[in-house]
């Protein structure tokens, strides 16, 4: 579709929308009713999703840029033109950030009894401590590279935390540059100082220094017999995105692994951040040897690289952090655990009788999800195991499960993508494993994304064979599943799983189906699908008929399905919209969109599902499945979406989805302008996250 054929005026530009998002997180740790380590983490998070979005967005545009593309965005801006929209809101975001990180947050966590300290606080006996360490523990593993006609500028790698000085020799007079790399992933960013130097007794009680401070006070060791006359840090993001022609490439794993050779080198850098006092002359000369514009400069007030504070949510102090260690075993699985049914097969008796609607992390991945792929590896009745792994933990569970099935003599497929950016590196490694466990390990369709989240089991009971499966809205990962919320069906629906084999024959290249008889797979039928129902929706309320759609998704970015929905609204379908992160759709605007009502949950669990609820004459269709309104995952990608067709569950579902809009704790209201204002309850706090940790199941 082109863009051009949409009016730009109705129209929120993805960039922004996505750092309104961002922005969101950001306020949401600044909130009073957070503990001090979740707020340290909601501040990690805006850094990290920083860093990310200048490594591909940000990168994205500036190479527009440098190729004179003349493309425009879905609001009519060219590339650079947001490039100087992003540049402006980050920078101010980002001094909002460190100024609540210098004010705030280190006040808050020496009240708490952790504090960060500099070097020039401590006293004699901690400085001696602290030097020994750095004698001890950094200084062999420090390179120092000066510049000069025989040394050229150094190579900044992506994302590491630097030094830059200016060293003078004492005889020549000469001035000399040298950087030197800080070693964090071998030192660790904060190093704690032990208590009895501190002369502390009150175990509770933490003090560390970053490794940056310390390695700047021992300079002078570093610099025998010369000068230090200044040093600050530094920061760089580079263009981390694959540049991968999957057409050309004789072994898609060989071209990837070769891509990921590339991102480590480093592309072009999008981003320098320095100290606010680092001096100009310094400045000027990291300039000119990056090759960097000023507008790219980003003037920290804090620490550099706030993303590490992660490692200080990881402390001991229960007591500073919000108890997130939740789910039970699905109530109609916790047969699995009666002692006096020790049997392999009881999870498929189960799923003979009934389905099972799963909500993570309220139910435990590890009892439903894992039990299901344990329990097939060990069953002698289970001939085959079919399964997408998009991205998976570095200690998966399932991986060893599979392997399991594999040696017990089952025929087991799986299809890792290789290409879930960021995850490449890991998806390599575990499919070269799989491969010599003597799985067949496919890497899916050339041109196109694997992003479904499917799993099939293929049993041998009596004289036929029946098939069980999973279908969800996230990854087959043990690790975020303890953290992100996602729906997943378990069940043995014919029709579903003939689906299912369609779709995992056409991943593996043995078949050219594009036809289901219930899922809806991208990018085959999910378009049709959806607009279908959207415009059944407004046929309804053309003819006085209610008519109402209530839809959750990560994003909203796809211009034909938003038009649609000012068409639906326009006809007086009601429409409530649960979208996270990027919306570019205006709501509740006059003539265009009053019946559209759109909030975004930021809580302690990433909101990941996406569920699809349409009226239907009070005769709900609802869907669930990988897929949000975007056009990469509508036009661009592998994915499917399930039916829920069991009452209760789509009972459950739509009680679920109100409940999101009844929030007052974690929900953002989004206003016509395209603002987000937080909604705050006036008497009772209703929290939906909270709440589904005592009520779901």
């Amino acid at each position: 579709m082109n863009i051009d054929s949409f009016n730009q005026n109705k129209f929120i530009n993805r960039e922004l929308s996505w750092i309104k998002f961002n922005e969101r997180v950001l306020l949401t740790g600044m909130e009073k009713g957070y503990k001090i380590l979740d707020k340290l983490k909601f501040c990690s998070i805006f850094s990290n999703n920083l860093d990310e979005f200048f490594m591909v967005r940000v990168a994205s545009l500036k190479a527009q840029v440098d190729a004179d593309i003349q493309k425009k965005s879905i609001d009519g801006l060219s590339a650079q033109e947001q490039l100087n929209l992003i540049n402006k809101k980050v920078k101010k975001l980002t001094t909002v950030q460190e100024n609540f990180f210098n004010k705030e947050l280190k006040n808050e966590l020496r009240h708490s009894g952790v504090q960060l300290k500099q070097f020039k606080e401590l006293n004699e006996n901690q400085k001696r401590w602290c030097n020994n360490y750095f004698l001890t523990s950094i200084f062999p593993l420090l390179t120092p590279l000066v510049v000069d006609p025989a040394h050229p500028f150094p190579f900044i790698s992506n994302l590491s935390l630097n030094l830059a000085a200016l060293i003078t020799d004492p005889k020549s007079s000469k001035n000399q540059f040298v950087r030197v790399k800080i070693p964090t992933k071998n030192t660790g960013r904060f190093i704690q100082i032990p208590n009895e130097i501190m002369k502390i007794t009150n175990k509770k009680e933490l003090y560390f220094i970053t490794v940056e401070d310390l390695i700047g006070n021992n300079l002078n060791k570093l610099f025998g017999g010369m000068i230090c006359l200044n040093y600050s840090f530094f920061r760089v993001t580079r263009d981390a995105d694959l540049e991968l022609k999957e057409l050309e490439a004789d072994d898609l794993l060989i071209a990837i692994e070769k891509s990921l050779q590339k991102r480590r080198v480093g592309g072009e850098v999008v981003r320098l951040e320095v100290e606010e006092t680092m001096p100009k002359n310094i400045l000027n000369l990291l300039i000119d040897g990056i090759s960097i514009s000023k507008e790219y400069v980003y003037f920290s007030k804090s620490i550099l690289a706030l993303d590490d504070l992660n490692l200080l949510t990881k402390i001991d102090r229960k007591d500073l952090k919000e108890n997130l260690s939740i789910g039970k075993t699905n109530t109609l699985l916790e047969e699995n655990n009666d002692d006096s049914i020790q049997n392999y097969k009881s999870i498929f008796r189960i799923l003979r009788k009934q389905n099972i609607l799963l909500h993570h992390p309220y139910d435990l991945f590890s009892s439903s999800i894992e039990e299901f792929i344990n329990q097939a590896a060990d069953d002698p009745l289970v001939m085959a195991i079919k399964i997408t792994l998009y991205r998976v933990s570095k200690d998966s569970p399932i991986i060893k499960a599979l392997i399991r099935a594999a040696e017990n003599g089952k025929e087991v497929m799986t299809l890792v993508e290789l290409k879930a950016r960021f995850d490449e590196d890991n998806n390599i490694q575990w499919a070269k494993q799989l491969e010599q466990a003597g799985i067949h390990v496919v890497y899916g369709i050339i041109g196109f994304k694997t992003h479904t989240k499917i799993s099939l089991v293929v049993r041998k009971e009596k004289r036929h064979l029946r098939n069980y499966f999973h279908i969800g809205t996230g990854n087959y990962n043990s690790n975020t599943s303890k953290f992100y919320t996602d729906i997943g069906l378990l069940s043995t629906d014919t029709d579903i799983a003939s689906d299912l084999i369609e779709l995992f024959n056409f991943l593996s290249g043995f078949s050219e189906q594009k036809n289901y008889k219930k899922l809806l797979v991208a990018p085959f039928s999910m378009r049709k699908k959806f607009i279908l129902l959207i415009n059944r929706e407004i046929n309804n309320a053309k003819k006085g008929k209610k008519a109402e759609i209530i839809a959750k998704m990560n994003s909203l970015v796809d211009p034909e399905i938003i038009e649609l929905l000012y068409q639906a609204s326009q006809n007086g379908v009601m429409i409530k919209l649960i979208v996270r992160g990027i919306c570019c759709l205006y709501p509740q605007r006059k003539k265009l969109s009053e019946n559209i009502q759109v909030i975004s949950i930021i809580g302690h669990f990433l909101e990941h599902s996406r569920i699809f609820w349409f009226y239907n004459e009070n005769n709900p269709e609802v869907y669930i499945g990988s897929a949000d309104w975007m056009r990469r995952n509508l036009d661009r990608r592998i994915e499917a979406i399930v039916p829920i067709e069991d009452l209760h569950f789509k009972q459950k579902l739509y009680d679920l989805l109100i409940g999101y809009f009844q929030d007052n704790s974690f929900a953002w209201k989004m206003n016509q302008d395209g603002k987000y204002e937080k909604i705050k309850g006036k008497t009772n706090n209703n929290s939906s996250q909270l709440d589904l940790i005592k009520t779901w199941n």
